[in-house]
């Protein structure tokens, strides 16, 4: 497994955030955290950052304890933000040369293009400055900027949060295609219908408690209604790892 959280408790300001969760995620699969506000999704991907100190429990990065050897796994970590920092002055391929510099990494102009031509960013965009970019082009800056990086594993908070319908679903076929590739990829949502369309798991976080597992099988996505239920009705006990979940 590239990412494991073993009995994951997180403590901040007296709260339990996390409360023994546990899950994994194997290269090529897109794992998504399903939950709503507060739930505990965001402060999950913050402990595999090392942001954040678990009060107890195990991270583990490719097997490899992450308190071990944090600066290591980070190398092979790129994390998405629900708002990508990218400068607004400097055009798409000025932004990925800048933080490609800041990460050690350097890339031709063609090498470049190839992944802006990857995400779909539309050549007349490319050199224009950001102050121009709708959310959902800078979404597609950023990622360009992780295929460039090469990392094994991505990590995504919130991605579509503010997008619109059709660059939702075009976000969703860029994820599809990087785990295609080989790239694992944890994200987090409270996108139910999203969720269920682009992963391949789905862990249901209800006040930091793992409550449910949901997966696909026979290359169909994961049953939406099943999810919904699950997710709209705090009452509705579920088992750990559900199984027939498809359609």
């Amino acid at each position: 497994m590239k990412l494991q959280a073993d009995s994951l408790y997180l403590k901040r300001a007296n709260k339990e955030v996390l409360r023994g969760i546990s899950f994994s995620v194997a290269k090529g699969e897109v794992y998504a955290l399903l939950g709503g506000n507060g739930a505990g999704k965001s402060s999950t991907l913050l402990c595999f950052l090392g942001f954040l100190q678990p009060t107890s429990g195990h991270l583990r990065v490719d097997q490899k304890e992450l308190s071990e050897d944090l600066v290591t796994a980070r190398k092979k970590i790129a994390y998405l933000p629900e708002s990508a920092s990218l400068y607004e002055h400097l055009n798409a391929t000025e932004n990925i040369r800048y933080f490609l510099e800041l990460a050690g990494k350097q890339a031709q102009a063609c090498a470049i293009d190839a992944a802006l031509d990857q995400v779909s960013l539309a050549t007349s965009a490319r050199q224009q400055t950001l102050r121009n970019y709708s959310k959902g082009m800078r979404q597609k800056v950023a990622i360009a900027l992780a295929i460039l990086r090469d990392t094994e594993i991505l990590l995504l908070d919130e991605p579509t949060s503010g997008l619109d319908p059709s660059a939702i679903d075009e976000f969703h076929t860029i994820v599809r295609n990087l785990a295609d590739r080989g790239k694992t990829i944890l994200m987090v949502s409270h996108d139910v219908y999203g969720a269920c369309q682009v992963a391949d798991k789905i862990g249901l976080l209800r006040d930091g408690v793992l409550v449910g597992e949901f997966s696909s099988a026979d290359g169909q996505s994961i049953d939406t209604e099943l999810v919904h239920q699950a997710f709209s009705n705090p009452q509705q006990q579920l088992s750990r790892s559900p199984t027939d979940r498809k359609q």
